[in-house]
């Protein structure tokens, strides 16, 4: 199997350094060296679709522009990329969000993957009208991704359920293709969502033998229900010709972040209900030291990033080698970002992919013309 990259469409803003917040923090001033506009993501968007990455993930949240309406005006600007729309289901009815769906897929050509994302900040979420305890939330994800399947399927979908209650709904037209459904969480229900109802499960980018455990777990939990699961990971990258050249840019983003912010970002996460949130922060302990937590991969952006805290630093035939790592524990799929995301684009792109094409790991997928621009590796 080909491995799969997305890349990542920053509308919380992008800056040469990080840019952190999310998981109920706000966003750093640096989101505001280069605001989020529809020109300049379209602009990362067209990049990473001549690069060859598939799709592009697009966050929700407070502290970002709204997924589903970013992502439709800049699909007008790009003709093949997928987009991978975060979305809560707590803030749509799911026929509503089933419908939009369906219109997403017409309007774009078909290049709609839906990433649901329960919400691990009771705090945050009541700033939306949701009141919910997390364990409730998980429990009306699955009763909403039970009656947005059904009506994809072309069903008439009655449902009177613990939290979500439907009579009688259908969709006049059902979406073609369906999209497929991402999903991620360490909790023990949320494992039982993912093993029901998901295409793909994500992690964010653990050490490889952290990796492995929960992916041998979600596995076990699929195979109970007769299913089977794509695995994919969510990490940055500072990918350079040389490894001396990525870990001085990786050094360099480390000394932008200010003392006194990163005390509050850590404040503010050690706060979170999100089990995956305190694996993260467990990587580094809000400290600057050891920040190499397996060879070539560094758990600095988490520092003052909430969500995805890792990132990949290496050369390009290193950071070919991590992720060679993590496909041979099932890894198929790679969601990568890097600051900013439109320069990162190009070294990840012109430097680490041609050396996955060589090893047979990687193919463009947009047709051999496409990727004559990445047939040749840089000279290291």
């Amino acid at each position: 199997m080909t491995l799969t990259f997305h890349w990542f469409l920053p509308t919380n803003g992008d800056s040469r350094h990080v840019v952190g917040g999310g998981h109920g923090t706000p966003a750093t001033l640096s989101g505001r060296d280069r605001p989020p506009t529809v020109a300049y993501l379209s602009q990362i968007a067209r990049a990473a679709e001549d690069l060859g990455f598939v799709g592009a993930l697009t966050p929700t949240g407070a502290w970002c522009e709204d997924a589903w309406l970013t992502t439709a005006m800049v699909s007008q600007n790009t003709e093949r990329l997928k987009f991978l729309v975060a979305f809560r289901p707590g803030f749509v009815s799911p026929t509503l969000a089933a419908q939009m769906a369906s219109t997403f897929q017409r309007q774009s050509g078909g290049r709609l993957l839906l990433n649901v994302v329960t919400g691990g900040e009771s705090h945050e979420q009541r700033a939306y009208g949701d009141f919910l305890d997390k364990d409730a939330r998980y429990r009306r994800t699955g009763e909403f991704l039970q009656i947005v399947r059904e009506l994809w399927d072309g069903k008439t979908v009655d449902l009177n359920g613990e939290h979500l209650q439907v009579e009688d709904a259908r969709l006049a037209r059902v979406p073609d293709p369906v999209p497929e459904v991402y999903f991620g969480g360490s909790s023990p229900i949320a494992g039982e969502v993912a093993a029901r109802h998901v295409d793909v499960y994500l992690t964010w980018g653990e050490p490889p033998a952290q990796v492995a455990e929960k992916i041998a777990w979600i596995r076990g939990l699929a195979a109970e229900q007769g299913r089977t699961l794509r695995f994919g990971i969510r990490l940055h990258v500072i990918t350079r010709d040389t490894s001396a050249q990525a870990w001085a840019e990786a050094n360099r983003l480390l000394e932008g972040f200010d003392p006194e912010t990163v005390r509050s970002v850590q404040a503010g996460l050690g706060r979170s209900e999100s089990e995956g949130q305190q694996r993260m922060l467990a990587l580094h302990g809000g400290d600057r030291d050891g920040l190499e937590i397996h060879p070539n991969l560094w758990a600095g952006i988490g520092l003052v990033r909430g969500g995805a805290g890792t990132a990949l630093v290496g050369s390009h035939d290193e950071v070919a080698e991590r992720i060679e790592e993590y496909h041979a524990l099932g890894i198929d799929e790679f969601v990568l970002s890097g600051y900013p995301h439109l320069e990162e684009a190009y070294w990840f792109g012109e430097g680490v992919l041609p050396r996955l094409a060589a090893r047979g790991l990687w193919r463009h997928p947009f047709g051999e013309q496409a990727a004559s621009s990445a047939q040749v590796p840089f000279a290291s």
